[in-house]
Parts: structure tokens; sequence; C-alpha cells
């Protein structure tokens, strides 16, 4: 093995505010040894996703919060070293929780991890992105719960980032006018010239408000909302009639201590229905949603950018930019480069 330390950044305080360096210990452990029915995994890639930060806090959330103490929880992809399992063979390539660390454990059971076919018309990072859980989060958020109509139009803030950009691009294949909310000239016209999308706007502009009325001349029939705040109140005000909106996330308020308020008149007004979601909420048709994915990826009908931060060592940092607005499209980092396992 080339490696005979584990690195593990365990959450040392919960953050207020930004995420910090000294939120974490970084601790050096001996790599774990595989158990009966066990496999050891070297990671490779870590996702970084709003999640990570619901997960760093004591707030109500989906899943129990990380302990102080523990490795911090994340997605990611590994490459299996060692198997005392035929679930996993040595060589496989697998995905789940792994953790922010070098190896982890998968098992039979709770810390079961997904084998990926060998042979994937796309590329492995795209099995965290496109492909992968935030891919299905748009899959299934804009297709089960926004249920969009050709013709209608579709509107989805965080439009560059990893979600976002599959919204719009679903959207498109199914017919709609896809609209998206971003912030900087770069990341609009990363949305309309490389993804399709119809119009772009730019929230960091004074007139934005003005430009989404303009771009939606016939008002919203869905809003696939990532960020809360003034962006949803604007959007939801140019909702029509029995409109929905899949609530993805709320990220505009996430690295605050304030929770977060909106004028939710409209929602009664314009008849909306609106309905929150996890993605796990749709965990049994995971393998259906992907090959959809994949299926529109491969054919090109879905594009996909990823912003590859290097190096264990930069996770707590590199996802702040999540929330600066930094990234285009899946944030990832390289634990290791997959080439030398």
């Amino acid at each position: 093995m080339k490696n005979d330390v584990n690195r593990q950044f365990r959450l040392k305080s919960r953050p207020s505010g930004r995420i910090k360096t000294s939120d974490f210990d970084l601790v050096r452990e001996p790599v774990p040894e595989p158990g009966a029915g066990e496999a050891l995994v070297r990671v490779v890639y870590l996702s970084l996703d709003p999640t990570n930060r619901i997960w760093m806090s004591d707030m109500d959330q989906y899943m129990p919060p990380v302990e102080l103490g523990e490795v911090m929880r994340g997605g990611g992809i590994g490459v299996v070293v060692k198997s005392n399992s035929p679930r996993y063979k040595a060589g496989d390539h697998v995905s789940g929780l792994t953790g922010w660390q070098d190896y982890c454990i998968a098992d039979e059971g709770a810390r079961a991890m997904s084998v990926l076919p060998q042979g994937l018309p796309v590329p492995l990072t795209a099995m965290l992105g496109a492909c992968g859980m935030t891919g299905l989060t748009a899959y299934f958020g804009l297709l089960e719960l926004g249920k969009p109509k050709p013709g209608e139009t579709v509107v989805v803030s965080a439009a560059a980032g990893a979600v976002g950009s599959v919204v719009g691009q679903i959207a498109k294949i199914k017919g709609c006018r896809a609209v998206g909310i971003a912030g900087g000239p770069e990341k609009c016209r990363f949305i309309t010239e490389e993804l399709g999308f119809d119009a772009a706007i730019d929230y960091k502009r004074p007139d934005w408000k003005e430009r989404l009325a303009e771009a939606t001349p016939n008002g919203i029939d869905v809003n696939f909302e990532n960020v809360g705040g003034e962006i949803m109140e604007a959007v939801m005000a140019r909702m029509n009639l029995f409109s929905r909106m899949p609530l993805c996330g709320m990220i505009s308020g996430y690295n605050t201590d304030q929770p977060m308020r909106a004028d939710c008149s409209p929602i009664l007004m314009r008849r909306i229905t609106v309905r929150g979601f996890i993605v796990v909420d749709f965990m049994e048709k995971f393998a259906e949603g992907a090959m959809q994915l994949a299926q529109w990826v491969a054919e090109g009908k879905i594009r996909h950018r990823e912003t590859i931060v290097e190096g264990l060592e930069a996770a707590p940092t590199a996802v702040n930019k999540l929330f600066d607005g930094e990234n285009i499209g899946k944030l990832i980092v390289r634990v290791a480069d997959p080439a030398s396992l």
C-alpha cells in the first residue's frame, strides 16, 4: 500500500457563519483493516455539497448531525484496494458516504457502497455530478414534483451549480422554456451559451428583478428553488396559478445564524404547490434515473462542468466556494490520482 496513513477531518466545533479549517481536527491514523464482509476503499474523489453545511450544524435535519469528534460526513467515489466481501472486488470503483478521509470501510450493511459498472460511458467524476446524486436531485425534483409540460416556463436558481445546471437542461429536453438565475456574467454565459438555457438572470445586477420579468413574460409555471431568501420571493411573485415549486435548498441562509424568512403569500394567492424534498426520497428509482441521465450525457443532451480542487487538505476551505458562488457545476475534491491506484 502506497500510503499507510489515513488522514481524517473530524468535526471539532459547529461552524458559526463561514466554515473554517479550525472547525476541524486533522488527525492521522493507521489505515484500517477490513474485517469479515468488509472492504477497504481508497477515496479518490470527494463530493462537496451544500448539505455538508447542514450536517455540521445541530439544526433539525433529514439525517442525524455529525457529532463532534466524528469524521466529517461526505459522499465520494473510491477504489477497493482490499476485500473480504464477495460484494466488492479489488479494483472496483464504488460510490457512497466515504467521509472526509483518505480511506474508508465498506461493508454489506449500514456502510454499504454502490459498485459502479465497468466501462462507464461518462467520466468517473460525472457519477458524483450530472449522473450522480446532484443529477438525480435535478431529475426527480423537476420531473416528479415540478411536472413540467411542453411550452411551460421553468425557472431555476443557482443555475450554474451542480443541480441547477442539470435542471435547466432537463427542462429543455422536455420542451420547456428554461430561465436560470446565477451570479455574474461568466455563469450567465455558461448556462445560455454552453447549456442552452433560454435566458439567464444575473442577480448581482441592480436591475435583476426587471430582467426576470422580461425573461418570463408569461409568468412562471415551475420554480426549482435552490437559494431561498430574496430570490425565492421575487420568483414566487411571478408564479402562475396552480404552479409548482420543488424546494431543493435554501443555500442563501446556510451560513447565517438566523432562520430564513420569506413572504409566502403568493403560495396562497396563486395556489402554488410547494414540496420540499431530499433526493433519498426517490431511492427506489435511482437506477432508472441514473440510466436516463447517463444516456442524455452520452448523447450530448446534458452537458456538465466540474470545479475540481486538489487535495483532501483543501476540503474545509473549498466547501465555502458553494456559498461564495465561486464554483461552476459540480464541486469536487481530488483526494488521490485514480491513475496511480
